[in-house]
């Protein structure tokens, strides 16, 4: 096995991305049988322990589809339209062909305002956690219905990698209708060569990326921009043919399919130098002696009951730092809570915490996950 697809092999938890070229008969209605041989491959990849979180376009094409239309619309509203009605045959196709194996499906949309506001991306990231905890698949498709093109993401490519991002996945697959990158377009120069391997966000990758189809609305640059994306979080990315025979399962086996985009990050690395990056805090947190050695000595998370005094206003997925006895900061992390929650439960176990707010998001105020030692 080459050294350069073991990666993939070592994945347990991954997105993958099916694009409208691949999913619909030109437009013309959902590729059933098709669907169905990608199904199969995802539950061989279950069985092998692989987690697996789907992006899938298709609806304004199966909505263009319902409603007889010759071709995709430009305009906003019958956009959202086509979706709105496309989505209900998208998501029933998905969930009678998944209950043939006993498994349950989930509708995720999205929009670029749950990534953008902190408080709504760690709802979106807490609920994609806890589907794949419930072996539950998760099917996410851009919110088309109420997306504008101020907050539209423009393409299930780019939603893909911002998926990668929430669930931290290791591996993010994007099938499409062409078998990888090239050295250049190969509709326009057919002997173009096929790039293997390269880094995700390489400029010199953009100058050889083309351009979208008829049906979708990302090309091969969109497709290298998802790749840095889920880079910044640890994934490698694979860009491979969706109809290629067992595509799925053969990248799980190694073989070199399509071509490979390493993030050259390790998850947790790259998760904190993220972290680490965000210099302005909305607020503080006082921690006890008992706190700051369980964060600093041992590497655990943060909990309500090492707290001692909040500062501050801040809400739930805001940047708070921790102060010291002596009050030196020395951490930084996204807070589970906000600041008027924080100062109801300081203090107490987490135990508590549903009595004391009437619900309970997570049992920590800061995971370790999303907290950086200073």
């Amino acid at each position: 096995m080459s050294a350069i697809r073991q990666a993939p092999v070592a994945a347990r938890r991954w997105v993958i991305k099916l694009g409208s070229s691949l999913l619909t008969n030109n437009g013309c209605g959902l590729r059933i049988e098709t669907m169905n041989m990608w199904i199969r491959q995802i539950m061989e990849l279950r069985n092998k322990g692989i987690s697996v979180v789907l992006v899938s376009s298709g609806a304004v094409a199966e909505g263009v589809s319902r409603l007889g239309w010759k071709k995709r619309p430009r305009a906003v509203h019958d956009l959202q339209a086509a979706a709105a009605i496309g989505q209900m045959g998208l998501i029933q196709a998905y969930e009678t062909a998944f209950q043939k194996y006993g498994v349950h499906t989930a509708q995720v949309l999205l929009t670029h305002d749950d990534n953008s506001d902190r408080t709504r991306y760690l709802n979106a990231r807490s609920a994609l956690r806890t589907l794949v905890k419930l072996n539950v698949i998760p099917i996410v498709n851009e919110n088309d219905t109420v997306a504008t093109e101020e907050i539209c993401f423009g393409d299930n490519d780019t939603l893909a990698g911002l998926v990668a991002n929430l669930i931290e996945a290791e591996l993010l697959v994007i099938l499409t209708d062409q078998a990888g990158l090239f050295e250049a377009d190969p509709r326009i120069q057919p002997g173009a060569g096929l790039i293997r391997e390269g880094k995700a966000g390489d400029p010199a990758l953009e100058k050889m990326a083309g351009t979208g189809g008829l049906l979708g609305r990302g090309g091969m640059e969109t497709k290298l921009k998802a790749a840095q994306t889920a880079a910044k979080s640890g994934a490698d990315t694979i860009i491979a043919h969706g109809l290629e025979p067992d595509v799925l399962t053969r990248i799980a086996a190694g073989e070199e399919l399509g071509t490979l985009l390493r993030s050259g990050r390790a998850p947790l690395t790259a998760r904190k130098q993220w972290l680490a990056g965000q210099h302005r805090a909305r607020g503080r947190l006082q921690l006890d002696n008992g706190a700051v050695r369980v964060l600093c000595e041992k590497g655990k998370s943060l909990l309500a009951v090492g707290v001692t005094a909040v500062e501050g206003d801040f809400r739930r997925g805001e940047i708070v730092t921790c102060l010291a006895t002596d009050g030196g900061e020395i951490a930084r992390g996204l807070v589970n809570y906000s600041s008027e929650e924080t100062r109801k439960i300081i203090g107490k176990p987490s135990e508590r915490i549903e009595e004391l707010l009437g619900y309970i998001d997570e049992p920590e105020l800061i995971h370790r996950d999303n907290l950086i030692i200073l």
